[in-house]
């Protein structure tokens, strides 16, 4: 998730740029951009690589000027080097703005600005942005009401920082869908993706809401509503945080910030893919050969989509560890085949082995990955960006759900083509979809409950989490947040596998976690509950029927949505629990032990 910095003022503008810039380094990034302005000239130096590195390479800390932006990109429209760094600038130079977000509909604005004679130079959808406005100033309009006329065209998430020569007194700020805020100081104003980014000179601040812009000079400030252009009332807050609160948005864990990043994350998925997918579900449709192949999270991502893509498209995938396909499946790939590989860093030793495998024996590659320019982007035929971000705790969160997202999206579409469900149907899950990010919400208010809960069971030594169908994987997926951030045993496993020996172990007081979303599974997973209760254990259930309620020790109620969906959801409380149960146990969940974000060796 790229980081934004704005100043004006009497300081020199690169200096306090380079700062802010370092102070949000922890929200990732793979290339970095200034731009400044001096007697009607824009400056722009921008390059790939760590802040450090580019400051050196192109003396960025020089820059003349008092007012200007910066910019740290995490690549989503187009590889990182240093065209697609931003900022990105319109095609007479006076215009130049630096974006957080994904533009939806970039494609045919671009194509149709070409047709007008616009001239584009870098790859991302950012710079659509800028001659979107350059386009709109050629009628004479105001700057103002320029800006509010090209920006009223996007489709998709945006944060901007923008500077325009003709307006040599001000900065404008958006948002919409990607966090903004002011930073007002005294004779000199700053703007950020995040508070650390200027705390060291102020702690007033005004947080903007979607759909709003500032206009901000080293003296004053206005907010004002992008649809109408009416000014917005706005609080000024004053913030208590240390810097290393401020990074963390006021929570004590990046983990847990990441957690409560997942709506965003989730819109930012589904909106940045809604014609990948398309494109993306024509070229594999006719693949009956079907293998995901991936690791830890990203491979119980993958068995949620082997049930997604049996329910809706009638393929029945093969799902296996990318650390075993190798060995077992090399003489089963050919030509007619389709590998899904699931990968968030795009990096994974096994993964990328299981891909260059695939690749030899001339199968087409699908590469689901959440980092632009990794090497799994690099191997792949085709790939799909899950858009969640940098994720900097070591166990997955966000980019979990956001790979579920991409996944169910890309099984309705195959089922569209291939019609083998519904369309009335496919259009009702495609609409509950887009409401899921507000359901994680609704989720997310649970977490006190859950910490209450998780005092109750931090001494427990075992825990089992069981579902059926497509709860399985969440099951699977809870038992790992457990292990890996609280060091508790837990297991995971088919809640219809309790009878066949694992009902052994179930004793008095020990904790059962079911899955159990309404559902064609439903009345049998209660079933299994029973099992459980009889023989002493401490049943907790997820679920959105009351039936529930009464044969569980705790119900935790969920929202009610197609059964198809609720592994986004479900796995929400299963991250808290094991985020609470971490921090009550002394662990640092952010940083577990013997453990690694990225497995880059087999």
């Amino acid at each position: 998730m790229c980081g934004i910095i704005g100043y004006i003022g009497d300081r020199p503008a690169a200096e306090v740029i380079i700062k802010g810039l370092k102070r949000l380094e922890y929200r990732g990034y793979d290339s970095v951009g200034i731009v400044t302005e001096e007697n009607g000239i824009l400056h722009i130096l921008k390059g790939a690589g760590k802040i450090d590195e580019v400051v050196e390479r192109l003396a960025l800390h020089r820059m003349p000027g008092k007012r200007g932006v910066g910019h740290t990109r995490w690549a989503t429209h187009g590889v990182p080097n240093d065209i697609n760094a931003h900022p990105q600038r319109d095609c007479t130079g006076k215009l130049a703005l630096v974006h957080n977000g994904i533009i939806e509909n970039f494609s045919e604005l671009k194509e149709e600005l070409i047709k007008k004679g616009h001239s584009f130079e870098s790859d991302t959808d950012t710079e659509v942005i800028a001659h979107l406005i350059e386009e709109e100033l050629k009628s004479g309009e105001s700057f103002e009401k320029a800006l509010r006329k090209a920006l009223l065209k996007l489709k998709g998430s945006f944060a901007l920082g923008i500077i325009y020569t003709e307006e040599p007194d001000r900065l404008y700020f958006v948002r919409n869908e990607s966090p903004l805020v002011l930073g007002i100081g005294n004779g000199e104003m700053f703007a950020a993706s995040d508070v650390p980014a200027f705390l060291e000179y102020t702690n007033r601040v005004v947080f903007l809401d979607d759909m709003e812009y500032a206009v901000v000079t080293k003296d004053s400030w206005i907010v004002k509503n992008l649809i109408t252009g009416e000014p917005v009332k706005k609080e000024v807050r004053e913030i208590s945080w240390t810097l290393e609160m401020a990074e963390k948005a006021g929570f004590p864990h990046f983990m847990l910030k990441e957690i409560f990043e997942q709506p965003r994350a989730l819109r930012d998925a589904i909106h940045g893919n809604v014609e990948a997918v398309k494109l993306v579900a024509r070229e594999i449709a006719n693949y009956d050969k079907v293998y995901f192949v991936a690791m830890g999270t990203s491979y119980h991502a993958a068995l949620a989509g082997k049930y997604l893509f049996q329910r809706l498209a009638k393929k029945v995938p093969v799902v296996e560890e990318a650390s075993e396909f190798r060995y077992e499946f090399e003489e089963l790939v050919d030509e007619r085949t389709l590998l899904i590989a699931i990968t968030q860093s795009g990096e994974t030793a096994d993964t990328l082995a299981a891909m260059k495998l695939a690749k030899r024996k001339g199968a087409k590659v699908l590469a689901i990955v959440n980092v632009v320019g990794s090497m799994a982007t690099r191997i792949a035929d085709l790939t799909l960006y899950t858009h969640a971000g940098p994720e900097i705790g070591v166990a997955a969160t966000k980019t979990y759900t956001t790979q579920l997202a991409v996944l169910t999206m890309l099984a309705i579409e195959l089922a569209r083509i291939l019609g083998t469900a519904d369309e009335d149907y496919l259009k009702k899950l495609e609409s509950e979809l887009r409401g899921v990010p507000d359901r994680v919400e609704e989720v997310l208010g649970l977490s006190d409950s859950l910490r209450e809960l998780a005092e109750n069971l931090k001494d427990r030594r075992d825990f089992f989490y069981i579902g059926r169908s497509i709860g399985l994987p969440t099951a699977l997926e809870g038992a790992l947040k457990l292990k890996e951030i609280s060091y508790i045993h837990a297991e995971g496993l088919s809640a219809g596998e309790l009878k066949h020996g694992p009902l052994a172990l179930i004793e008095e007081n020990v904790p059962v976690v079911a899955i159990a979303p309404s559902g064609k599974t439903l009345d049998k997973t209660m079933s299994n509950i029973e099992e459980a209760r009889a023989r002493g254990a401490f049943v907790v259930s997820l679920g959105d029927s009351e039936k529930l309620r009464k044969v569980s020790d705790v119900f935790i109620e969920m929202p009610k949505l197609d059964e198809l969906l609720s592994p986004i959801p479900y796995i929400v409380p299963l991250q808290l629990l094991a985020y609470h149960l971490a921090v009550l146990r002394g662990n640092d969940p952010d940083k577990p032990r013997n453990l690694a974000k990225s497995v880059t060796v087999e």
